[in-house]
């Protein structure tokens, strides 16, 4: 593992220092200096956050490492990568389109015709087009394999009846890639595919699923003899399972070398907590605290591993298995961590105003659009970190692909 950055990555690296202090508000670098969070008004966030979109797209830092003939910037996997540690570094935002920018949009790089291509990857990048995923389904979560949605070619079109659930954002989306069967006789992961369909249209309905705290971000959507062009089919027909592999790839291996950061900020806080509180004196505490900080640095180096491998070009079985394992080391590491944060507050937890509104507690966000919705941002952060063994694909289906598939031991005994 190579550790150093060639040098006109590091070059790279002072021009999107000096775009990020000449285009954040005055004052943000210091704040982030001093290791603090900006604040702002509500009334200034929303100025903003309509703001800096746009300045993100004229600066071509959306989706900078995709081709330029399809709106990118044509950054090398470095460049992106210095990119992605600058604006962490900030605190600075990139566009939170997470279905397009991340998803669906590589994937289309990867597996798409160049009309496709042409098609959506403009849209994309521009925000002219929202995306959602139609993966899983009431019975085929873990088992996405055993999906029941079905896509019928019917002269120049797919017509699609099924059901699909979890499906963050679907109310607002444009378009869905979707799973679906389209050769119900075929072995179950070979009669998949991928296809990109219009979700506003007759036959498609999306429910909103309300959750306790009174949003409705998850979706359910129906599809009734929906349709979508025959030429919407990504990767070819009936090879959708080897598409949407590389789809939850890219979910599990994004922010290779950035993804620590957040938890960095987390155990901060923490420390700053039971330093102010007296829980730094339980043994047990320091010793938990220790195990968080040094999982963090396993996590840190584990991204640096997945980086010098991708630059290399590494095929090797066991690299390809490290978002997987990855995604299971640091989604049941933070839910440890946030019953560490329980801990250090104590009976506190409990109350609304514990802990920082600020820092990086994953869900601050989230809280503060919730009105009414009495938690704290740190509470809102545990809660948080218990979807994450979930989402991306669960924990003990990660140990059997591992286990299987890397280090071939026997599949797991189906049921009767």
């Amino acid at each position: 593992m190579d550790l150093s950055y060639p040098a006109d990555a590091e070059a790279f690296r002072t021009e999107i220092r000096s775009w990020l202090a000449e285009n954040l508000p005055d004052g943000w670098m210091a704040a982030v200096d001093r290791g603090e969070t900006f604040e702002m008004s509500s009334d200034e966030r929303k100025a903003f956050n309509e703001e800096w979109p746009k300045r993100l797209y004229a600066g071509g830092w959306i989706c900078a490492t995709w081709p330029v003939e399809y709106g990118g910037k044509g950054l090398t996997t470095m460049q992106g990568v210095v990119l992605s540690e600058e604006f962490a570094r900030a605190k600075a935002p990139l566009r939170a389109d997470f279905f397009g920018d991340t998803l669906v949009g590589p994937t289309l790089l990867q597996w798409g015709t160049e009309e496709q291509k042409k098609e959506f990857l403009p849209k994309i990048l521009s925000g002219q087009m929202r995306w959602c995923q139609g993966f899983s389904e009431p019975n085929s979560g873990s088992d996405l394999a055993s999906l029941k949605t079905t896509a019928v070619l019917d002269g120049d079109e797919w017509v699609i009846n099924g059901q699909k659930v979890w499906t963050t954002g679907g109310h607002h989306a444009d378009y869905c890639f979707l799973l679906t069967r389209t050769d119900p006789d075929g072995p179950k992961h070979k009669g998949i595919s991928y296809l990109l369909v219009p979700m506003r249209q007759p036959g498609v309905e999306v429910r909103g699923i309300v959750q306790p705290d009174g949003t409705a971000e998850f979706c359910e959507v129906f599809f009734t003899d929906a349709r979508c062009p025959k030429d919407n089919v990504v990767g070819g027909v009936n090879n959708g399972w080897k598409v949407a592999n590389s789809t939850l790839a890219f979910e599990r291996g994004m922010s290779a070398t950035t993804g620590y950061r957040r938890f960095e900020e987390e155990y901060k806080l923490m420390v700053a907590v039971a330093q102010e509180n007296g829980a730094i004196d339980d043994p047990l505490v320091r010793q938990r605290l220790m195990e968080y900080y040094t999982k963090i640095q396993i996590l840190r180096v584990n991204g640096l591993r997945s980086l010098s491998a991708t630059l290399a070009g590494s095929k090797d079985l066991g690299v390809a298995a490290l978002g997987a394992t990855n995604k299971m080391f640091w989604s049941e590491m933070h839910k440890a961590a946030m019953e560490l944060a329980l801990d250090i507050h104590g009976a506190s937890s409990m109350l609304v105003d514990t802990g920082s509104g600020a820092g990086s507690w994953p869900g601050t966000a989230r809280e503060k659009r919730r009105e009414g919705y009495p938690v704290s941002a740190m509470m809102s952060a545990f809660f948080f970190s218990r979807s994450e063994t979930i989402w991306g694909g669960t924990s003990q289906i990660q140990r059997n692909i591992v286990g299987e598939r890397v280090l071939g031991l026997p599949k797991e005994p189906q049921t009767a």
